[in-house]
């Protein structure tokens, strides 16, 4: 497979973290809800009832241009996308085809060697999600509580050239979105999910080759796993003398494999029109500016923060896979100096990294890790000892010193005490 070369775009479905719809007051947060609990008769598409625009989504979507380092329109528009949708009432998804608010930008998406591949972004625009059906063999169950969530669908180029980079694109592209605040990221309930776009062409040739779409992966593993398998699939199929059909297809996480859904359509096939009901989106330079300013410290800003730290990349990016992480090491490093945050930086990579990016995380308090810290440099303790503490401080206890005293931790450091220990200890008969 060395004569053949990948190119893979992605396309990114990030629900925005607002308490209400795109276009209706139904409550945005359908985690656990019973089907159809979520609703409004905007959402069903009844007659007469018209969308009125969410502004903190629009909000959201702006913060989400900074993250992406890429320009917001001071002009965008509503279009309605005409499909076959039997889970959108209306029969059309409000979309932005024509005039998206985020504009070109890029990710420099750091991979395990070191290195960093940037990927460019065409461009992301707002829309509704759809609502969720559930097959049962000789019918089919509609579930609307989705139908009419915000979403920002971020588009890249075909920047990517391996699983490994569309692995790191997309766990970047998760980090930069949830440190924004744009989405919660619960990767289990669709928060962010990845549509993959891959070819297989000849290496250096300078046409691609005919793409496959995989929908719909809600993990980074699946994304890297779903590449490495359709780049295989797509060569052996070429090699056979055979065609790629463009085509969707679906991932089966338990087999590790793509399977075929339906011929791709083109875009004229959607029949995009303006909608008319939604007035544009006009927005100043002033008041973006102003929205940006509020977005807190993204992760290239924490990797320079770090770089100062003299810890391996690995440790940098295992505690970037939590922001509270990487709060905490800023905190500590603001308080104390590079050797305490050093410190707590190796503790937090050898102990706590190992959950989901999208799991809820506990952090100590920053005065008593600093205690811990000198409590470290004392010898008062083993670094054995230190892990033990600094596990119990980071899910919620206090005082390391007296917990080290409680759970008998403490280690003599007194040479005079040891000597004299030794010394009972030999004239012992």
């Amino acid at each position: 497979m060395s004569d053949y070369e990948m190119t893979v775009g992605i396309e990114c479905h990030v629900q925005l973290a607002t308490k209400t719809k795109l276009f209706s007051p139904a409550d945005n947060d359908a985690r656990g809800a019973e089907p159809n609990s979520k609703v409004h008769p905007i959402d069903f598409g009844l007659p007469g009832m018209l969308p009125v625009l969410n502004r903190e989504a629009v909000n959201l979507a702006i913060k989400a241009g900074k993250a992406l380092n890429a320009d917001v329109a001071r002009v965008s528009r509503f279009d309605r996308k005409h499909y076959f949708y039997p889970d959108l009432p209306k029969g059309y998804q409000t979309s932005q085809m024509y005039q998206p608010i985020i504009l070109a930008g890029y990710v420099d998406a750091p991979l395990e060697n070191g290195e960093t591949v940037r990927v460019r972004v065409h461009h992301a625009h707002m829309e509704e999600d759809a609502g969720k059906l559930t097959h049962y063999g000789d019918h089919s169950l509609v579930d609307l509580n989705r139908a009419g969530t915000p979403l920002i669908e971020i588009v890249s180029e075909p920047d990517i050239h391996s699983a490994e980079a569309a692995k790191a694109y997309a766990t970047e592209l998760y980090r930069l979105m949830t440190y924004a605040g744009v989405t919660h990221g619960d990767l289990y309930n669709g928060n962010m999910r990845f549509d993959v776009n891959i070819s297989v062409a000849k290496r250096g040739s300078d046409a691609l080759g005919t793409r496959a779409e995989i929908k719909n992966l809600n993990s980074f593993r699946s994304v890297e796993k779903a590449a490495e398998y359709e780049f295989a699939r797509q060569v052996e199929l070429l090699e056979r003398g055979e065609k790629v059909v463009q085509e969707t297809r679906g991932w089966d996480d338990a087999k590790q494999k793509t399977t075929s859904q339906r011929s791709k359509e083109d875009a004229q096939d959607y029949r995009y029109m303006p909608d008319a009901d939604i007035p544009p989106i006009v927005l100043s330079t002033e008041e973006i500016a102003e929205i940006q300013a509020t977005v807190p410290k993204l992760p290239p800003q924490y990797r320079e923060e770090f770089n100062t730290l003299g810890v391996d990349k690995s440790v940098i990016n295992s505690i970037l896979g939590h922001r509270e992480y990487a709060e905490l090491i800023s905190n500590v490093l603001a308080k104390s100096d590079q050797k305490s945050a050093k410190r707590v930086a190796n503790w937090v990579a050898s102990n706590l990294t190992n959950e989901d990016e999208s799991t809820e995380v506990k952090v100590a308090n920053v005065d008593d890790l600093l205690v811990l810290c000198e409590m470290t440099e004392e010898a008062a303790i083993t670094s054995n000892a230190a892990s033990e503490l600094f596990n119990l401080l980071m899910a919620g206890a206090r005082d390391p010193r007296k917990l080290a005293e409680e759970k008998n931790l403490l280690q003599v450091s007194d040479e005079g005490a040891i000597a004299a220990i030794v010394d009972e200890v030999l004239a012992d008969p």
